[in-house]
């Protein structure tokens, strides 16, 4: 027997994709992810492009991973989608230790997080609707 199914989390215009364990601390992964929040889709993807971060390949990947969800899983308009949220979660701390001077060490800390990204389809204006 499987689990019980349980309601989609998300609504009906909406889609996520998500990363896990990705080796950068979540403060820095914070400023990647806060370049695209609240944007549109492609111009979202455009900034990460662009950026200097080393990080934002994998916030990039994960940012098409979402449009391609909400296209091919939810049939989602592909140039209406907005970032609605870009969210960065603690993960697993690796300890170490670093040797030092008369025989002592020092702790060093090699962070993890997990990135989720949602896209939601902006609804149309009036302004786009008389456009078209």
């Amino acid at each position: 027997m499987s689990k019980p199914k349980h309601d989609r989390s998300l609504g009906e215009t909406e889609a996520k994709a998500t990363t896990r364990n990705i080796r950068v601390s979540p403060r820095k992964l914070n400023l990647a992810a806060g370049l695209i929040r609240g944007r549109k889709a492609q111009d979202a993807v455009a900034i990460l492009t662009f950026s200097k971060f080393r990080i934002t390949d994998t916030v990039k990947k994960t940012l098409e991973s979402a449009i391609a969800n909400a296209e091919n899983n939810h049939q989602l308009d592909v140039d209406r989608l907005v970032v609605a949220r870009a969210e960065v979660g603690r993960a697993v701390v690796m300890k170490r230790f670093h040797a030092r001077g008369r025989g002592r060490s020092s702790r060093v800390e090699k962070w993890f997080s997990h990135l989720t990204i949602v896209v939601a389809e902006q609804a149309e204006t009036a302004s786009q609707q008389e456009a078209a």
